[in-house]
């Protein structure tokens, strides 16, 4: 059951993970473009708070020195060619072995002291997927236009898919192996954000989400987020979501957008029709019965594509009931 912490709590200390009987695994990944100015810090921060994690820092094409501040700062350094956030995240997630990830942007605006808190719920408690819900520090660190467009975001994937998060596109997150393994997506950039926790929820995983401290970005460093485009593009991925896992509600919408239009076009006809026995309008008629029979048509492969989705679920759900929990005994194999 999800479920929000509401306040900021004293940070976990790192010897407090290590001292563990068994110790898990943990990789810090950190998807970057253009990060010079914040990644040696990022990665120093992340280090000192996960002592025994490895830091992993995934270029996508920068232009700067990020790869030689991330690799000078101690980090594993690797880059992926094709453009977009979600390209990083995938090649990522299929590279690195290990039993806890921590997934977070490389511009220095999340709270590295909280990652030990986080990763030491996510084991206790037994979740897949803790996010940090983002509590800005100052008022330009999280401008106007983004909360309202995370809230609208939010609000609508919580209507869609029944998300108990109040923050959906917040980029810190720790993620057990399970979820990272038996997650398939599709998105190229942003939209990555709202595809982690659809998968979560529609797999039915326990997830949580914990406040953190959401800081200004250092001077110097340029945000990569275009408010509309961006938010549009998440947008989309939410619709396409929908009609990928819900296809039921998808086509059922559409049903009836289609058999209202149709009604529009066809009663002003068929009252015509029985008041003069005549048909004047003949390719209104034509129109109002093609768009009912599209109507009907959209119904039924709702029907049918809701039975191949739910297929598809439970050999999604199988395979990720087949990986390790964060409560299972950590695996022996070494890290990528």
């Amino acid at each position: 059951m999800s479920q929000t912490e509401t306040q900021l709590h004293p940070p976990t200390r790192p010897d407090d993970l290590a001292a563990s009987p068994t110790p898990l695994r943990i990789a810090v990944l950190i998807p970057c473009f253009n990060e010079e100015t914040a990644i040696a810090r990022v990665v120093g921060d992340f280090r000192g708070a996960l002592p025994n994690a490895r830091v992993y820092v995934y270029d996508n094409n920068s232009k700067d020195r990020t790869m030689a501040q991330a690799r000078a700062a101690g980090a594993i350094v690797r880059s992926e060619p094709r453009q977009g956030k979600g390209n990083v995240v995938r090649r990522m997630f299929a590279d690195v072995e290990a039993d806890i990830y921590v997934l977070v942007d490389g511009d220095d605006t999340y709270d590295a002291s909280a990652a030990p808190r986080l990763v030491s719920t996510l084991i206790t408690e037994g979740y897949d997927m803790v996010s940090g819900r983002r509590i800005a520090t100052a008022q330009s660190a999280y401008r106007p236009g983004h909360v309202l467009g995370n809230r609208l975001l939010t609000g609508l994937t919580a209507l869609m898919f029944k998300v108990q998060l109040a923050d959906l596109l917040t980029g810190y997150r720790v993620l057990s192996r399970r979820f990272v393994k038996s997650f398939p997506f599709t998105a190229v950039g942003f939209g990555i954000e709202t595809e982690l926790t659809v998968h979560a929820v529609r797999l039915l995983m326990p997830i949580t989400e914990i406040d953190t401290h959401y800081k200004e970005r250092p001077k110097g460093s340029a945000s990569k987020l275009s408010t509309w485009k961006d938010g549009f593009r998440i947008l989309m991925t939410i619709f396409s979501l929908v009609r990928e896992e819900r296809p039921l509600v998808f086509f059922s919408a559409l049903f009836g957008l289609l058999a209202l239009s149709s009604l529009g076009f066809g009663v002003p006809v068929v009252l015509e029709f029985l008041h003069t026995g005549a048909v004047p309008r003949l390719p209104t008629a034509v129109l109002a019965t093609g768009l009912m029979l599209l109507a009907f048509l959209s119904l039924f492969s709702g029907l049918v594509l809701d039975t191949v989705t739910r297929g598809r679920w439970e050999l999604k759900r199988l395979s990720y009931l087949s990986i390790a929990g964060p409560q299972d005994p950590p695996t022996t194999a070494s890290h990528s």
